[in-house]
C-alpha cells in the first residue's frame, strides 16, 4: 500500500528518491541560487535567506528551531551566519538522518530530531528563534502548529515564515492545504505581536523557471522526478492563485 500523500511515511520515501535521484537538487539549486552545500526542498531563493536573517534578529549563541527542517540546508545556513545553536524538528525519520549527515560533511554543529509542527518536545521559551520554510501548510492541526511556535520561543523571541497564501480562500481549484493558509490569523491566534505579511512576488521568478524546466523533463520510470514533474504541471495554476508570501512576528 502506498503511503497517504504529505504523511511522514510519505516524505520518508521522498526523501530516500532524493538521496538516490539528486537530479531534483540540481535543478532547485541552480534555479534558487543556492550553492550545492545547501540540500533543500523548499524553494526560497538565496537572496530570500538575507531577507530571513534580518527578520531573524538573532544574536549570536541564541537557539534556532527549524521546524519541517527536511534535510537541513536553510537552518544550517542562517545558523552559520548567526552565530545561533540550531535545532531542526522534522516529521520525517530519513530527513532528519540526511540532515544530520549533512551538518556532519559541512562540519557543522547542530541538533536534528523527529517531532511534529504541533509537538516539537522541546522547553517552553527555550528557542531564540523560529524558521519555518514554505511548510506550514503541512501542518494537521494548524492552530496547534502556531501556539507551539509561540510556546517554544522566549519573550522577544521572533518567528519567521514563508510560504503561499490564497489569494481567494473559496476558490475550489485550491489544494486543501494551502486554500487553508492564513497567517496573520494563525500567528495572532497564537498570541504572537507585531504580525506582519509581505508579499514577496521577486521570489517567483526562480520559481517559475525551474517549474518551466521539470514539466519539459523526461522523468522516465523514476518514481522522485515523476512526482516532481507533476508538480510542476500544477505549477501554473497555483501561481495564479496564490501568493508569496514572508511572514514575522514576535512574542510577547
Amino acid at each position: 500500500m502506498e503511503p497517504e500523500p504529505g504523511s511522514a511515511a510519505y516524505f520518508d520515501n521522498w526523501y530516500a528518491d532524493m538521496a538516490v535521484v539528486p537530479v531534483q537538487a540540481e535543478i532547485q539549486q541552480r534555479h534558487l541560487g543556492l550553492p550545492p552545500r545547501l540540500l533543500s526542498t523548499s524553494l526560497l531563493p538565496w537572496d530570500g535567506i538575507a531577507e530571513v536573517v534580518a527578520a531573524l534578529r538573532l544574536s549570536g549563541g541564541a537557539t534556532l528551531v527549524d521546524l519541517a527542517c527536511g534535510r537541513g540546508g536553510y537552518g544550517l545556513e542562517i545558523a552559520a551566519r548567526t552565530g545561533a545553536r540550531l535545532v531542526g524538528i522534522d516529521f520525517s525519520a530519513e530527513a532528519v538522518r540526511q540532515a544530520r549527515d549533512n551538518a556532519r560533511r559541512q562540519g557543522l554543529a547542530a541538533e536534528f530530531r523527529v517531532g511534529d509542527l504541533a509537538a516539537t518536545g522541546l522547553h517552553a521559551g527555550s528557542a531564540g528563534g523560529v524558521l519555518c520554510v514554505d511548510a506550514i501548510q503541512f501542518a494537521a492541526q494548524p492552530e496547534a502548529a502556531y501556539t507551539e511556535m509561540r510556546r517554544i520561543l522566549a519573550p522577544g523571541g521572533r518567528a519567521v515564515l514563508t510560504g503561499w497564501e490564497p489569494r481567494d480562500p473559496g476558490d475550489e481549484r485550491l489544494p486543501a492545504r494551502l486554500a487553508r493558509v492564513d497567517l496573520a490569523a494563525g500567528l495572532s491566534g497564537a498570541g504572537f505581536g507585531e504580525v506582519q505579511v509581505r508579499d514577496r512576488p521577486d521570489w517567483r521568478a526562480g520559481e517559475r523557471a525551474m517549474w518551466a524546466e521539470v514539466a519539459a523533463l523526461d522523468p522516465g520510470t523514476d518514481p522522485g522526478l515523476i512526482a516532481f514533474r507533476e508538480e510542476a504541471l500544477q505549477a501554473p495554476m497555483i501561481d495564479e492563485l496564490t501568493r508569496r508570501v514572508m511572514a514575522t512576528a514576535t512574542a510577547p
